[in-house]
């Protein structure tokens, strides 16, 4: 069974910009897009299925199952209409990922979608006190577009190998169908248990700017600024104390998890 792309509303959206944050490095990408579809009331209008999703169930705070999901929101922001891809996996296998990510660039194309926006993290050894955003694209235009005015002290080709899943893969198709697609790679801690809040402020502070969200940088600070490492299966919401923090779960504490922190760890 090939990827399939389901409508769950009569909304549609015509030449979007798509933002996907798939789980990865840090889950930065994965959070980053969630907060968004909060801070913008994004509304759902797609499931993405297949029976290459992985066999297994999340259980949820109402001791109910959830299937993995992966969904694309749609908000409207000064008459743009910008699709947010989220979900809690990437496909699993490589013939997967490239059946996902052709059935995306479809379905894209018949919205006329202008550009897409891939964000992921580059693993380090440890937890960066000032992470670096780096920028890669199908085109030259992207990336004088998004990418930052201020040089990095690297080049990305000088340090990084392939980008692996969607998030790599998904610009490189796009742009065999002449879509102009950048990727955001920001730096982050490759502790598989940590969740890399700090940067995806970052990365966040850079598309609210970039595409001109109209977000308040205050609160964006507020609500992303710790740097977490959840202990295996917590799920649990960040308090506010000190820059890096391990955190044990409550059960008082899960029913206020940000849906930005759910089906993490």
């Amino acid at each position: 069974m090939s990827w399939t792309i389901n409508k769950t509303t009569k909304q549609s959206a015509k030449n979007p910009i798509l933002i996907e944050g798939l789980p990865g490095v840090g889950n930065v990408g994965k959070i980053a897009v969630e907060y968004l579809i909060d801070a913008l009331k994004a509304k759902k209008l797609y499931e993405m299925r297949s029976n290459e999703m992985p066999h297994y169930v999340f259980v949820n705070e109402k001791n109910l199952i959830e299937l993995p999901s992966i969904e694309i929101y749609s908000a409207k922001i000064k008459g743009r209409n910008i699709l947010l891809l989220s979900g809690d996996v990437q496909p699993t296998t490589e013939n997967s990922c490239h059946s996902f990510c052709n059935t995306l660039i479809e379905a894209f194309e018949k919205t006329k979608g202008k550009e897409i926006i891939t964000l992921g993290g580059i693993a380090l050894q440890e937890v960066p006190d000032d992470p670096n955003i780096y920028f890669t694209a199908n085109n030259e235009s992207m990336l004088k577009k998004y990418a930052h005015s201020k040089k990095t002290k690297k080049q990305l080709h000088e340090f990084i190998g392939p980008i692996v899943g969607v998030t790599g893969l998904l610009p490189g198709l796009a742009g065999r169908k002449k879509i102009p697609a950048i990727t955001m790679l920001v730096e982050t801690f490759e502790n598989p248990g940590y969740i890399g809040l700090n940067e995806a402020r970052k990365v966040v502070k850079h598309l609210n700017k970039k595409l001109n969200l109209n977000l308040n940088n205050k609160k964006i600070d507020k609500e992303l600024e710790a740097e977490v490492i959840l202990p295996n299966s917590s799920r649990v919401k960040a308090k506010k104390t000190n820059k890096k923090q391990e955190i044990k779960s409550k059960p008082e504490q899960i029913e206020k998890i940000p849906s930005y922190l759910r089906h993490i760890g």
